[in-house]
């Protein structure tokens, strides 16, 4: 019987250590995998109001400094977020959403989206749009003046875009049909603001 408990105690003794030997291996296995914070971790900056990016690793210096450029992976980030932007805007101003675009627009053109939606709204025009996507997107110019940055965009899109009048008869599109829009955006913000946030400021005609 003592015998038996011994050994029931060194059993009960050897599996306490496998149980721990066991659990820093796992733990060693997840910190090489995940990784851990140092606090030293790049920083998530919202490139425009609807959405977050992250500065590249070896870029954080770089993005908070050089104003007067804008190539690289800063370029494809921001690209990336004038293309949602873009998307947002046109989505946002067919359904007369003015809180949205007032997120994404300078002052003055919010207050001129603002005033088409009202006039529209007054002439009881319905206004039904689809988004297809996006075909190209590029920056023609990057400039800077004083403090703030300014940045005209290419965009090449496909939409479904109708307007029809209070008897919901169309007057203007055809809701069949996919068509292609080329449009040159500028974006712009200031560079002593805290945080990127670029806002269109101009629609251009080309």
């Amino acid at each position: 019987m003592y015998i038996y408990q011994i050994m029931s105690n060194s059993f009960g003794y050897i599996d306490i250590i496998l149980l721990g030997m066991i659990a820093g291996f796992i733990i060693l296995r997840l910190r090489s995998i995940l990784g851990r914070k140092t606090g030293h971790e790049p920083k998530i900056y919202p490139g425009f109001a609807e959405q977050k990016f992250n500065v590249p690793k070896n870029n954080v210096k770089t993005f908070k400094e050089n104003h007067d450029v804008l190539e690289g992976d800063e370029k494809k980030e921001f690209l990336k977020g004038a293309e949602i932007a873009y998307e947002t805007i046109l989505t946002s101003f067919a359904n007369g959403d003015t809180k949205k675009l007032e997120s994404l627009l300078t002052v003055d053109m919010a207050s001129n989206f603002k005033q088409a939606i009202v006039s529209r709204n007054k002439e009881n025009i319905k206004s039904e749009f689809t988004f297809v996507g996006i075909k190209e997107s590029s920056v023609e110019k990057y400039e800077r003046i004083k403090n703030e940055v300014f940045a005209s965009v290419k965009f090449v899109s496909e939409v479904i875009s109708v307007k029809k009048d209070k008897d919901n008869k169309v007057i203007e599109g055809n809701p069949n049909k996919i068509k292609q829009v080329t449009d040159y955006w500028k974006f712009t913000r200031n560079i002593l603001k805290k945080g990127p946030n670029w806002y269109l400021t101009e629609i251009i005609s080309k």
